[in-house]
């Protein structure tokens, strides 16, 4: 998959602003500060296209960029800012579970985490939403670079056997917005992934 264009379509704060076409979604969620946004202008090779809030955890709406004028890619506010007030972190759920709850143009989620970390609690209870809601997902371990080779091929092993119990786990991939490595991995996921939705409605339109 290349990607040649990148416009930002709208930022959502209420479902009823989504989209009303088919195309494809990619969804890209992470913790706050994981690196998500370098992640996606590295994936993209563009600078700063990412909408970045100068506080971490305040941004609270659904980000839509359509790629190559055919694709989404939807970037969802952050989670886990320990400085957001409960009553905003309560909207964050609601919004974000319906919107997986409803929306079929889903192709993959893209879950990020740290590394060096691995999935933490909250990270887990995202993938549980996920899974329960058949949305296919990857698990990208970003800031890859941060870690030596074998450390993080010792991370990946780790991180793939405990995640071994959700049934929509399409894999796990390191990614480097640094250096540029899994980038070439994740776009060909990706393009896998709308093929088969592709796929799918064709069959479901003969049908």
């Amino acid at each position: 998959m290349k990607i040649s264009s990148v416009d930002f379509v709208v930022g959502v704060a209420n479902l009823k602003q989504l989209p009303k076409n088919n195309f494809s979604e990619i969804v890209f969620i992470g913790r706050s500060n994981v690196g998500k946004s370098s992640l996606l202008n590295k994936l993209c090779n563009r600078k700063n296209i990412a909408r970045v809030s100068s506080t971490p955890g305040k941004t609270r709406e659904l980000n839509y960029y359509l790629i190559n004028r055919e694709l989404y890619f939807v970037d969802l506010p952050g989670y886990g800012y320990a400085k957001v007030a409960e009553h905003v972190k309560a909207g964050w759920t609601t919004l974000i579970e319906d919107f997986f709850q409803g929306r079929k143009q889903i192709a993959l989620a893209i879950q990020i985490v740290d590394a060096r970390l691995g999935p933490t609690e909250l990270d887990t209870t995202m993938m549980g939403w996920l899974d329960f809601y058949k949305a296919p997902f990857l698990l990208i371990l970003t800031k890859a670079d941060k870690l030596p080779k074998n450390k993080l091929l010792t991370q990946i092993g780790a991180v793939s056997v405990m995640l071994s119990k959700y049934k929509h786990l399409a894999g796990v991939l390191s990614f480097s917005a640094v250096t540029g490595d899994g980038r070439n991995e994740l776009l060909k996921a990706i393009e896998k992934h709308i093929e088969e939705r592709t796929e799918i409605i064709s069959a479901k339109a003969v049908a």
